[in-house]
C-alpha cells in the first residue's frame, strides 16, 4: 500500500458573497477531487490544539502525527534543519521576513504593506540578508538566506522569553502598536528599525521599483525556538516517508523526522509553482523508488490568502486538482498500485482576514479500489461538518490514515 498526503495550505476558507456564499474550495472546478470525494471518507481535524499558535508549523507537526503540545518547539529552527544550519543547544532561533513597509519617516508609525514584498526572488533576497548580516552579524548573531522572504537569525545565548508577532498578522497595520516584548526585546527592534536605513535604498530594491514591485526595505524578525527533536516518522508509523515542498518549515519537519526532503527546481511556494515537478517527484518516489510514503506540500492557496487574492486561490486549488491530484492518482492506477490518498488544508487562511485560524479543516481520505459510493459526497467546509465526523486531536489523523 502506498501512501500519499496532499496538503492544500490554507485552502479551507469562508463563504464569500461574490462566489455566491460558498468557499474558494466549494467554487473552485476540480473534476478529480469531486470524482475521489465519492469514494471517499470526509469529515473535519482540528489541528491546532487549544492554546497554540496558529500556523503552519503547529499544524503540519499535528497533520504528520507530532502532537504540538508535546513537539513543538518553534518555527524557525525546524526552519534552520531545511536550510542545513546546525545548531547548537544554546542557540535560539527566528524566522527573518523581509517585508515591504510604508515609507513614513518615523518607523513606529510605518505600514506593513506586504509580508513576502511582492514574493520577493531568492536570488534578490539573498543579496539583502547578506547586507543585514554584514550590519547586524557577530560573533553571537547571525543571518542565514532563505528561500523568498523567508531568512533565518541564529542568536546564541538569545532568548525564546519573547513576544513576537507574525508579519501576515498585522498586515495594514501600524507596526508601532506590535513592538517586540520580552528579553532582547529593545535590541530585536533596534535592528528592525536600522534595518530599513540598510535596505530602503539598496540597489536590489531600487531596481525592483523600476520594474513597479515592492521593495523588501526592513526585516522582520518573528518566530523563536529552539533545537527540535522529533521521533522518527519510519519507526513510529513503520513507512518509508518523504516531504516534497518549497518551503523551508514542511521540509525541516521532514528532516527533523528523519524523512526524506526532495528538491525540486521551479517550487517556488506560491501560486506559481512547479507543479508537474512536484507530482513527478512522488510518482517516482512511490513508483520507480518503491517507497511507501509521500507527502506533496502546496503552499499556493496559503499565499493567496495573505494577500487577498481571491481569482489566484481558486485558481491553486484547481491546479493543485488538475496538476498534482490527476496525475498521482492515474500513475499509480496505471501500474494497479494500491494506495490511500489524504487531501487536507493545515489550516485556514480566510481572504477576509489574510491570516491563519485555529478552526477545524475538511479532509478527504480515499483509498483506490473502495467499491462504495455515495454520490452526494463533496470535499467542502460544509459537506465536511454535515457528515458528523470530527477528529478532535489533529495529530491522530495519521493514526486514522495509515491504519
Amino acid at each position: 500500500m502506498k501512501y500519499i498526503v496532499v496538503l492544500i495550505d490554507g485552502a479551507a476558507d469562508e463563504p464569500i458573497k461574490s462566489l455566491g456564499n460558498v468557499t474558494p474550495l466549494e467554487y473552485a472546478d476540480t473534476p478529480m477531487i469531486d470524482q475521489l470525494a465519492m469514494y471517499s471518507t470526509i469529515g473535519m481535524v482540528k489541528t491546532i490544539p487549544k492554546g497554540c499558535a496558529k500556523g503552519s508549523d503547529t499544524a503540519n507537526l499535528s497533520v504528520l502525527g507530532y502532537n504540538p503540545m508535546k513537539y513543538y518547539f518553534g518555527r524557525s529552527p525546524l526552519e534552520a534543519l531545511s536550510m542545513g544550519v546546525s545548531l547548537k543547544e544554546t542557540d535560539v532561533t527566528f524566522r527573518t521576513n523581509v517585508v515591504t513597509l510604508s515609507e513614513e519617516e518615523d518607523y513606529e508609525n510605518k505600514i506593513i504593506l506586504d509580508h513576502s514584498a511582492d514574493e520577493i526572488t531568492t536570488e534578490e533576497a539573498k543579496e539583502l540578508i547578506l547586507a543585514v548580516e554584514e550590519a547586524f552579524g557577530d560573533e553571537k548573531r547571525k543571518f542565514y538566506p532563505g528561500v523568498s522572504y523567508r531568512h533565518l537569525l541564529v542568536w546564541d545565548q538569545g532568548s525564546t522569553q519573547v513576544n513576537l508577532i507574525p508579519p501576515h498578522d498585522i498586515l495594514d497595520r501600524l507596526i508601532g502598536d506590535y513592538k517586540p516584548q520580552g528579553i532582547n526585546s529593545e535590541f530585536i527592534w533596534e535592528m528592525m528599525q536600522k534595518s530599513y536605513t540598510v535596505l530602503n535604498r539598496h540597489p536590489i530594491n531600487e531596481e525592483r521599483r523600476k520594474r513597479g514591485l515592492k521593495p523588501a526595505n526592513s526585516i522582520w524578525i518573528w518566530g523563536e525556538g529552539t533545537k527540535p527533536q522529533l521521533p522518527l516518522f519510519e519507526e513510529k508509523y513503520h513507512v518509508q516517508g518523504a516531504v516534497i515542498s518549497a518551503v523551508d518549515l514542511i521540509k525541516g519537519i521532514g528532516i527533523g523526522a528523519g524523512m526524506t526532503s526532495i528538491d525540486v527546481e521551479g517550487a517556488t511556494g506560491n501560486v506559481h509553482t512547479n507543479y508537474k515537478g512536484k507530482a513527478d517527484a512522488a510518482i517516482k518516489w512511490l513508483v520507480e523508488e518503491d517507497k511507501d510514503f509521500v507527502y506533496v506540500h502546496l503552499e499556493g492557496p496559503d499565499e493567496c490568502g495573505h494577500r487577498n487574492e481571491l481569482d489566484y486561490k481558486i485558481k491553486a486549488i484547481e491546479y493543485i486538482d488538475q496538476k498534482i491530484i490527476q496525475p498521482i492518482i492515474e500513475a499509480l492506477d496505471n501500474k494497479s498500485i494500491a494506495y490511500k490518498m489524504l487531501v487536507v488544508p493545515d489550516h485556514p487562511t480566510p481572504l477576509r482576514l489574510r491570516t491563519h485560524t485555529g478552526d477545524p479543516v475538511p479532509f478527504m481520505i480515499y483509498q483506490s479500489g473502495n467499491a462504495l459510493i455515495n454520490k452526494d459526497n463533496r470535499y467542502t467546509e460544509n459537506f465536511a461538518k454535515s457528515t458528523g465526523y470530527f477528529i478532535t486531536e489533529g495529530h491522530t489523523l495519521m493514526d486514522v490514515f495509515l491504519k
